[in-house]
């Protein structure tokens, strides 16, 4: 007969709390997901979005390999250009691929609304543009997200060409230890 020793129970105690812990995409207790809107404006006076460099002979554009821009969009609560701002989405966006299909982007969300003044959430990685949903990791945060991480999925959902003016609905995915 076999017997049981305390390294026995110790690994099935550490088996049965991982196994427990497994949900199989199912929510965890610590998990939250936030919804908020960035306005992102391409042209004019206001533009919130602006590429600072490119390859020389080039047009600088969105599509154009090796085009840097630098992001400074608010972000709000709803879809509307006038609702509460909650903080400003600041970063940086590089169109990494020969065919301008793909960019890179590395986003701070930096609060300023009362419930997170003083926390960010850091977005990073690699969206396909003409992707309807564009998924990013959340690989990490300050403040009130002090070791975030997560997804981030940002959804045009509208865009007036006139002003290169898109709205952008960006939920985020967390868990926080």
């Amino acid at each position: 007969m076999a017997t049981t020793t305390p390294n026995k129970i110790i690994s099935f105690t550490i088996l049965l709390f991982i196994t427990m812990n497994i949900t199989n995409g199912q929510a965890q207790p610590n998990q939250s997901t936030l919804v908020f809107y960035l306005q992102d404006v391409g042209k004019g006076p206001k533009a919130t979005v602006s590429p600072v460099i490119g390859i020389n002979g080039k047009v600088w554009s969105y599509n154009t390999f090796g085009t840097i821009f630098v992001v400074d969009d608010p972000v709000t609560i709803s879809p509307s250009s006038y609702s509460t701002q909650i903080g400003r989405a600041q970063g940086i966006i590089t169109v990494t691929s020969q065919d301008g299909a793909n960019v890179n982007i590395v986003l701070s969300i930096v609060f300023n609304n009362a419930q997170y003044a003083g926390s960010t959430l850091e977005i990073q990685g690699t969206s396909h543009q003409s992707d309807n949903l564009r998924e990013l990791g959340v690989v990490s945060g300050t403040g009130r997200f002090r070791f975030a991480r997560g997804f981030a999925v940002f959804e045009t959902i509208s865009y007036d060409p006139t002003y290169s003016q898109s709205v952008i609905r960006l939920t985020v995915t967390l868990v926080i230890p």
